[in-house]
């Protein structure tokens, strides 16, 4: 029986994910699974309408586990570990529910991969951020740091293995805030408990467009975005926000 290294628990459609492999939760292959796994049944669950990722204890995720690295002799178990490596991101990134993440301590190599893949980001005061893959003969992350950092910082981190603060992320405007350990999960959590009582199709599309404008003209993105505008119009959460909104009252949605 494998170990249970993820958790999650629902409340009030919100699961918070919980990254639990002592000391460090470094990610291993099995863990990996576990990641991708959770976050798909997030996707399909019709209870849940955002998540939190955080870690236990006082680390994120110090990264992958070197001492689970793929075996060369073994034909296709490089390929197959790269597969499911790439998967745990990917898993988080287009789960179909918005993910935060409230980072409460080091976010290292993989575990600075998990927070790029989330939606949005909180940190700890704690809390550190680096891709140090250089310092062990390796080299990877650099797709996952241009997505959070300007050209230069992203190269000097993946050139140097240099950790930022979270200050220096808030700096950069990376993150939402920095905040007190015994902080971060009541603030996050308040943040996604309004972001689930959202319309749940309205909400489902909205994750839908930020990820692909990312990747489109700002002529296309746009289309695209109008595209589901005028097929959320005709919903009937729609009509009740509308409804809502001119009675003064709190929507019901239905997610129809």
């Amino acid at each position: 029986m494998s170990e249970k290294c993820v958790r999650m628990d629902v409340n009030n459609k919100v699961a918070l994910v919980t990254l639990d492999r002592p000391p460090v939760n470094a990610l291993n292959r099995e863990m990996r699974y576990q990641l991708v796994a959770v976050f798909d049944e997030i996707s399909a669950r019709e209870d849940i309408m955002c998540a939190v990722l955080t870690g236990n204890g006082s680390v994120f995720c110090a990264g992958a586990d070197l001492k689970d690295r793929p075996n060369n002799d073994i034909p296709g178990d490089f390929l197959e570990h790269n597969r499911i490596t790439r998967e745990t991101g990917n898993a988080i990134r287009e789960c179909a529910k918005p993910v935060i993440a409230a980072v409460n301590g080091a976010a290292l190599g993989a575990g600075l991969g998990l927070a790029a893949s989330c939606d949005i980001l909180y940190a700890s005061e704690n809390a550190t951020f680096g891709m140090p893959e250089i310092n062990v003969g390796l080299a990877g992350g650099a797709s996952m740091l241009r997505t959070l950092f300007g050209r230069s910082t992203a190269r000097r981190m993946f050139f140097t293995g240099q950790r930022l603060t979270a200050a220096d992320l808030l700096r950069r405007n990376v993150i939402e805030d920095v905040l007190p350990i015994e902080q971060l999960l009541p603030v996050t959590m308040e943040l996604a408990y309004e972001i689930a009582s959202k319309a749940p199709l309205a909400l489902i599309y909205a994750k839908r467009a930020a990820n692909m404008v990312d990747v489109m003209p700002q002529r296309d993105a746009y289309r695209f975005e109008q595209e589901f505008t005028m097929a959320l119009s005709k919903t009937e959460d729609a009509r009740e926000a509308r409804l809502a909104f001119i009675e003064k009252r709190a929507p019901q949605f239905k997610g129809r």
